[in-house]
């Protein structure tokens, strides 16, 4: 059986009580000679009283703590070694987490201390975890939407790009602030809007074939289809230099195409 250790301690007076890293780091090794496990490596915090929680991003702010779950990402193990769950957590909240985070990895705990304990095992309390968990997974997805949506719409406001699909005829870099003309693109939007203006009547279909038949490709290397046409007749306003983003509008900071 493949395990890891953790250790921790966060006052002076636990490490005079017996519960210093190094007598932690003893035990958990002694305990996995006996039981015939492979113990691959022991993380520890010192130093930190409890625990913080990053309430953005719903994590303990431990270094070591951290650095095993960066380890568990990396490589399959089958239990967590503790002396006590304690060492873990010393609050409800952090014990959410602490659950979550050794459930996304099928990972469980063995406290020394505490031989029986399992973050699997059905109680009463398993249920309120459970809701907890759910209800804190949810609030972390609205709390990151509503942020990505905050910061959208003021990029918008200011006539930057917010984010999602570039349109053809530009290019960028993802998070970059505004976007800048691709000159092969650009050209093709330049030569559709002055086909659609010299042939008004012309279908799609049409205005697919002009293209195609002078040689235009679509970003893809591929002939354009009607729909694909339509699509960039749809962006006028945005190759004019206005910028549209639900129901913001403002001047683009992109320059115009046509």
């Amino acid at each position: 059986m493949n395990v890891i250790g953790y250790i921790r301690v966060s006052t002076q007076g636990q490490a005079k009580d017996g519960y210093s890293l190094g007598y932690q780091m003893d035990e958990i090794e002694t305990y996995c000679k006996e039981q015939g496990w492979h113990l691959q490596h022991i993380f520890s915090d010192e130093g930190i009283s409890g625990a913080k929680v990053d309430e953005d991003a719903l994590e303990v702010q431990r270094e070591g703590f951290q650095d095993m779950l960066g380890f568990l990402s990396k490589s399959k193990m089958d239990l967590v070694i503790v002396l006590n769950t304690s060492r873990l957590w010393r609050s409800d909240i952090v014990k959410v987490l602490v659950h979550r985070e050794f459930k996304k990895h099928n990972l469980d705990i063995h406290s020394i201390e505490h031989p029986s304990y399992s973050i699997y095992k059905k109680d009463p309390s398993d249920f309120l975890i459970n809701g907890l968990m759910e209800l804190l997974d949810a609030y972390q997805r609205l709390e990151i939407a509503m942020k990505l949506g905050r910061g959208r719409s003021k990029k918008a406001s200011e006539g930057k790009f917010a984010g999602g699909g570039i349109p053809f005829g530009y290019k960028g870099k993802r998070g970059s602030k505004c976007i800048e003309i691709d000159d092969k693109q650009a050209e093709v939007v330049r030569r559709l809007f002055h086909i659609k203006e010299q042939y008004s009547t012309d279908s799609l279909s049409s205005l697919a074939g002009k293209l195609n038949d002078e040689g235009f490709k679509t970003g893809q290397g591929k002939a354009f289809t009607k729909v694909q046409v339509k699509r960039l007749l749809d962006r006028k306003e945005f190759y004019e230099g206005n910028y549209r983003y639900g129901n913001i509008e403002a001047v683009g900071l992109h320059t115009a195409i046509i």
